[in-house]
C-alpha cells in the first residue's frame, strides 16, 4: 500500500522539511533546504500554497496529473491528498511553500474571506501560471510574511502575519484574473463545450434519469472543479454557471410548451424538476409569467 504522510499541523510539515517551527500555526518555507525525497502521497490538514522553481516530477491531484514546472503556485486547502509522481528517485524539491493551519484565521477578517478565495477548491491541473513580474511579487509576499515570523511574537505578530496572507492572495485573485484573460482563447473553447454539453443534455434523456444538470455535473464533464468552471463562466459571462444552467432550462421548456399533448407538469418532469411547483416557479421568476400564462399567450398570438 502507498505510503501517506499526513500534515495535521504545521510542525509536523517543519519537521518533514527538517524546518525549525518559529510559529506554531504558520511557517514559509525555501524547499530547496530541504532533504531529499521520493514520490509519497501527503495529506494536507492545513492550507497551503506552493510556489514551484523546478521540474520534480508530475503532480498528481484525485485522478488529474499536472507537469507541475517552473513559475507555478497551487493551492491546497485543508483535507486534500496529493502526489508527486516520479520514477521512484531521490529528488530534490526546490520552490517555496507557506503552510497555515485554520486556526491562525479565528476571530480575523480574513477568517470570514476565506471562501472568497476560491483557487482554493480548484484542482491541480487548474494551477496559477505566474510571470517573472508575479513571481517577484509572490516572493515578497513571502518574504514578509517570513520576516515576522523570525521577530520575536509579540501582540502585533498575529495581525501583521495574516495581514500579510490576504495581501499574498488577493494578489493571487489578481493574478487569476489576468490568467483568465491571457488563456481567452482557451476558455472561450470551454463555453463552447458547456453550450453542447447543455444542448445534448436536454435531447437526451438524462433529465428523466439524473434530473437537473448541477454546476458540479457540468464541470465534471469538462474535466474541471466546479470552482474553477463557476469563476470561469463568471469571469467570460458575467453571470454564474448556475445563471447559465437555469437559461438554457427555460429554453427547452418554452419549446416544449407549445408541444399542447403534454402537460405542464410532463414538461417539469421532462426536464428533471421532482416537483412541478418548482419548475412553475422559476419559470416565472425568469419569464415574468407561468407556465400556463406563457402557453395562453403564445396561443392566442
Amino acid at each position: 500500500m502507498e505510503e501517506l504522510i499526513r500534515f495535521d499541523s504545521v510542525n509536523q510539515y517543519n519537521v518533514f522539511n527538517q524546518q525549525e517551527t518559529l510559529h506554531p500555526l504558520v511557517t514559509v518555507i525555501d524547499l530547496s533546504t530541504a532533504s531529499p525525497r521520493r514520490k509519497a502521497s501527503q495529506y494536507m490538514g492545513c492550507y497551503g500554497v506552493f510556489l514551484k522553481e523546478t521540474v520534480c516530477g508530475d503532480l498528481k491531484y484525485g485522478k488529474e496529473y499536472y507537469d507541475y514546472q517552473e513559475g507555478t503556485l497551487v493551492f491546497m486547502s485543508p483535507g486534500q491528498v496529493f502526489t508527486v509522481e516520479n520514477d521512484g528517485e531521490l529528488y530534490q524539491p526546490k520552490g517555496h511553500a507557506l503552510v497555515f493551519h485554520p486556526d491562525l484565521l479565528h476571530g480575523t477578517s480574513l477568517n470570514s474571506n476565506m471562501n472568497g478565495y476560491s483557487f482554493f477548491g480548484y484542482q491541480v491541473n487548474e494551477a496559477l501560471h505566474l510571470s517573472k513580474r508575479e513571481t517577484e511579487i509572490v516572493m515578497d509576499c513571502l518574504g514578509k510574511i517570513k520576516y515576522e515570523l523570525e521577530q520575536t511574537i509579540d501582540k502585533h505578530s498575529r495581525k501583521l502575519i495574516v495581514a500579510n496572507i490576504e495581501l499574498f492572495l488577493d494578489y493571487c485573485v489578481r493574478f487569476y484574473d489576468r490568467q483568465f484573460i491571457t488563456r481567452d482563447t482557451i476558455h472561450k473553447g470551454v463555453l463552447a463545450r458547456f453550450e453542447e454539453l447543455l444542448n445534448t443534455y436536454f435531447t437526451s434523456d438524462k433529465p428523466q434519469t439524473i434530473g437537473l444538470p448541477s454546476v458540479a455535473y457540468c464541470a465534471g464533464e469538462l474535466n474541471l472543479s466546479a470552482k474553477y468552471f463557476g469563476d470561469l463562466v463568471k469571469k467570460e459571462t458575467g453571470q454564474s454557471a448556475q445563471e447559465d444552467i437555469q437559461m438554457k432550462v427555460i429554453e427547452a421548456a418554452k419549446e416544449r410548451i407549445f408541444d399542447g399533448n403534454k402537460t405542464i407538469n410532463e414538461i417539469a418532469f421532462d426536464l428533471g424538476f421532482k416537483y412541478p411547483q418548482h419548475f412553475s416557479r422559476l419559470f416565472k421568476q425568469r419569464v415574468g409569467q407561468s407556465p400556463n400564462e406563457y402557453r395562453i399567450l403564445k396561443d392566442l398570438n
